[in-house]
């Protein structure tokens, strides 16, 4: 899945960066090793905390946990609905589409080719629940819009305290996916990447380092997903007042925040996406709908029978490649004659 990151972690201490690299793939990792023993590789499992715990504290690296962002937004939610079933609140005319015996309404976003706008619409309300339901205000200085400002506007002295709009959130997310050129699968992984550092470094998303925060994510998430990654000095054109020093140093930090764990499970993408869906339903951001047509419905067909016959051959490639003895039970064998 795009560029990757290599490295190799020797027991006696943590990866030293010998330089700030503008891209993922240029980073190299120094480690010390033994001339005794030989090169030591540790598998990645073994620097993997129990599952257990995993499962309770890291939702951006298992399927099974709830994410963050969605468990956030409840809270949310149950106030709005508690608050107009006290005041008697009507929900209004019905501004959603439902489907019907005669005509089934579907949306352009699946979990392979989101709607970009409305994906980004709902990964912006994601972070805007994660800054205003926040535990605390846990930052570093990495990430600190005073210590390292994104442009030469003076920060105000109440940056700290002023929670975000969802629409500045949204705007600023905009604006580099559409300089950038980003996919929506991007913002999805962008999201995984955030939760996975606020859960790692033990942090707190909040007024004065959402920024950053979140433009170190999405720098990452462009570099893993995309094969035609944009570079830092890109974003540097983007982001008129920020140097490329200032990007690789964000980067490198992020990286190790991560403990360079950029890898996203299909069924994590899948349970964000969906989670993501369910948000837009809870605050009424309905996914723009249209007919099902006959011309639509043959498409749709087609594009499904060419995803199994894919799968199909991936499959048989994957058994050609990885034959073992535990699928010698099932090979009939023609016996020896011996005369």
């Amino acid at each position: 899945m795009g560029n990757t990151v290599s490295c190799c972690v020797s027991p006696g201490g943590s990866p030293k960066i010998t330089r700030q690299p503008d891209r993922i793939e240029d980073y190299q990792v120094n480690t010390d090793l033994s001339e005794d023993t030989g090169p030591y590789l540790q598998h990645i499992s073994d620097r993997e905390v129990p599952d257990d715990l995993a499962l309770e504290s890291n939702p951006s690296d298992h399927a099974r946990p709830s994410t963050i962002f969605l468990s956030k937004s409840q809270t949310d939610v149950r106030d709005k609905r508690k608050s107009n079933h006290i005041n008697h609140v009507s929900p209004g005319p019905l501004s959603k589409k439902y489907s019907s015996c005669s005509t089934i309404f579907i949306d352009d976003s699946t979990v392979s080719q989101p709607n970009l706008k409305s994906t980004i619409k709902c990964v912006t309300l994601a972070i805007y629940y994660h800054i205003k339901n926040r535990d605390s205000d846990r930052s570093l200085d990495i990430f600190d819009e005073k210590m390292h400002p994104l442009s030469r506007e003076q920060v105000p002295d109440d940056y700290s305290r002023i929670d975000p709009e969802h629409k500045l959130i949204y705007r600023f997310v905009r604006t580099l996916f559409s300089a950038a050129q980003l996919t929506a699968e991007c913002a999805i992984v962008t999201l995984v990447y955030l939760e996975r550092l606020l859960t790692y470094a033990e942090m707190d998303i909040c007024p004065c380092n959402w920024k950053r925060i979140v433009l170190g994510a999405i720098l990452l998430a462009s570099k893993v997903w995309d094969d035609q990654a944009v570079w830092n000095v890109d974003y540097c054109q983007i982001l008129k007042d920020i140097t490329v020093e200032d990007m690789n140093e964000m980067e490198r930090h992020f990286l190790e925040l991560l403990q360079f764990n950029i890898n996203v499970p299909a069924s994590v993408y899948a349970k964000y996406y969906f989670d993501l869906r369910s948000l837009a339903d809870d605050n009424n951001l309905s996914f723009p709908l249209e007919p099902l047509s006959k011309e639509r419905a043959q498409k749709l067909e087609a594009i499904s029978r060419l995803c199994e016959d894919k799968y199909k051959d991936l499959s048989k490639a994957a058994i050609r490649r990885s034959f073992s003895a535990d699928n010698l039970v099932g090979i009939r064998r023609s016996q020896a004659v011996i005369s």
